[in-house]
């Protein structure tokens, strides 16, 4: 009989860490109802301990998630553990994560202590955990380079101690499948009590092996993977789970094993994913790249219009990509871009319609019909748009050319006072952002810029996506148009946005801390 796999999603921990800018809370609930829509088990959403925001954000997930365990990470530290569990009690249900390094390596030169101390540690710290919950993980940090010797004794006595499921990560990508899917063989035949725990993977790419090393343990008597959306983690990424998810869907009888994911949203999750992370999605990628899909050779295209199976072994539709259809003109209403949205499988939840719909209205007026990508692109700009703004692009005119310096002109709305700025740049994008640096004062360093088509031909809509950075910290801005200054200045305006959103907050911190100094000195 075929056991399921647990799928276990650290995009929101684990994958964030590569991003340039950190996400906002908006967006990594964004993220997180996603993940949940696509049906992963186990969402590990965040560091509770690390930041207030963090805290917060992880909050914030607890309370909307209702179809998947969120977690937490916690170090084998008290106040780790007792803030993960104040994050996350408010969840219908979730899990502490716990870790320790369990290698040579790491013992002696990162924590400076012995196995024993590590041994002991870890399990006063699991049973630390689970006071709060019943459901508790504990890692064996480098455990793909820990002595099975050492490994059998540690993960034991974390299993004795209340350990739910035990992670054996790969946190540097180093082992090979047959060696990594060993360890699992090792633990099975040698660890007495592991029948009273799940066994989970954490594989990184850093040699390319992160799926054939998570498929391998598997193979093993892993029951749970640990990845991320894209393959999204620290250095070379970690394990993608779209590409997992696949091959256990492709494959899983010769493995004897499935999951529960809903196959329908890969596609879509992915997509939100890149989005939000401003990681574009390789054109190569398995599983979800644009050429994934795409027959170039005479031989091969010729073999799929007789039978597709001949040259393909995924479909386009198993991952829930549906063909582009044009059927949206400027005299198309509302019920109509309502039903498109539909039928890709949006609900109203998922967007504005009166946003959305003004926007397309005005696009139509420019390119005289508007795709399925055009729709999309625009719905997920509006929804990054919906938290409150105090700056907002009014107008803008620029002057450039092969002999004349570049020029605009800026018109933003401040609060409620409009202000106008000139000045020159290297470049119409430079002369604009120049003019909105010198409206809002914020002086922001534009370190990334990134231009990516959303769509196909001369009318495809350019989303310019950039990092700036503001007294240390980098903030992301987006902007969408079908005119590339134009997204480019809504982009720096979005990441002002974010840059005011960010010194409210500071502020509000600020403001209570003061009070609380005050009623302690009373």
């Amino acid at each position: 009989m075929s056991q399921q796999v647990i799928i276990f999603d650290t995009t929101l921990r684990d994958g964030e860490q590569a991003l340039q800018a950190s996400l906002s809370v908006k967006e990594k609930l964004q993220i997180a109802l996603a993940l949940e829509r696509m049906g992963v088990d186990v969402m590990e959403v965040g560091f509770p301990v690390s930041s207030p925001g963090d805290f917060e954000s992880v909050q914030t997930i607890a309370r909307q998630i209702k179809n998947s365990r969120v977690c937490g990470l916690a170090r084998c530290v008290e106040k780790d553990i007792d803030a993960a569990y104040e994050a996350l009690r408010v969840a219908e249900a979730y899990r502490i994560h716990t870790f320790l390094a369990t290698s040579p390596m790491h013992i002696a030169t990162k924590l400076r202590s012995t196995l024993p101390e590590v041994i002991e540690r870890a399990v006063k710290m699991v049973k630390r955990a689970r006071n709060y919950t019943d459901d508790v993980e504990f890692s064996c940090e480098d455990g793909g380079r820990t002595p099975i010797d050492d490994l059998c004794r540690v993960v034991e006595a974390a299993i004795n101690a209340g350990a739910t499921t035990i992670n054996i990560p790969d946190t540097v990508g180093y082992t090979l499948p047959y060696e990594y899917a060993n360890i699992f063989t090792q633990l099975r035949e040698r660890v007495p009590n592991i029948d009273k725990a799940i066994l989970s993977v954490h594989t990184h790419d850093d040699l390319g092996m992160a799926v054939g090393n998570a498929l391998a343990a598997v193979n093993a008597g892993a029951r749970q993977i640990e990845g991320a959306m894209n393959g999204l983690g620290e250095r070379a990424g970690n394990c993608a789970l779209e590409e997992t998810i696949m091959a256990i869907k492709t494959r899983g009888q010769l493995m004897n094993v499935h999951t529960r994911i809903n196959h329908q949203e890969i596609y879509r999750t992915c997509q939100t994913v890149s989005q939000i992370c401003n990681m574009p999605i390789p054109a190569h990628k398995a599983v979800i790249g644009s050429n994934a899909f795409a027959h170039s050779s005479g031989i091969h295209q010729d073999g799929v219009l007789k039978n597709r199976e001949n040259y393909e072994i995924l479909t386009p539709e198993s991952i829930g990509l549906k063909q582009v259809q044009l059927n949206l003109t400027s005299r198309s209403g509302r019920a109509a871009v309502k039903h498109r949205m539909e039928e890709m499988g949006y609900s109203e939840s998922d967007y504005n319609l009166d946003t959305l719909y003004e926007d397309f209205k005005a696009l139509a007026d420019k390119k005289g019909q508007v795709f399925d990508y055009d729709l999309e692109a625009m719905a997920f700009i509006n929804k990054q748009s919906e938290e409150p703004e105090f700056f907002s692009l009014d107008t803008f005119n620029v002057q450039s050319g092969s002999s004349v310096i570049a020029t605009a002109t800026v018109q933003l709305l401040c609060g409620e006072e409009q202000k106008t700025e000139a000045a020159t740049g290297n470049g119409p994008v430079d002369a604009v952002y120049q003019a909105i640096n010198r409206i809002t004062d914020f002086d922001a360093e534009l370190i990334n810029y990134q231009l990516t088509a959303k769509g196909h031909g001369k009318d495809a809509l350019g989303q310019v996506d950039i990092v700036v950075k503001y007294n240390g910290r980098k903030f992301h801005g987006i902007g969408l148009a079908t005119d590339i200054v134009e997204s480019s200045a809504k982009a720096m305006v979005h990441a002002l946005n974010n840059i005011w959103r960010a010194r409210q907050v500071e502020q509000e911190l600020q403001r209570k801390s003061t009070q609380q100094d005050q009623k302690e000195t009373v």
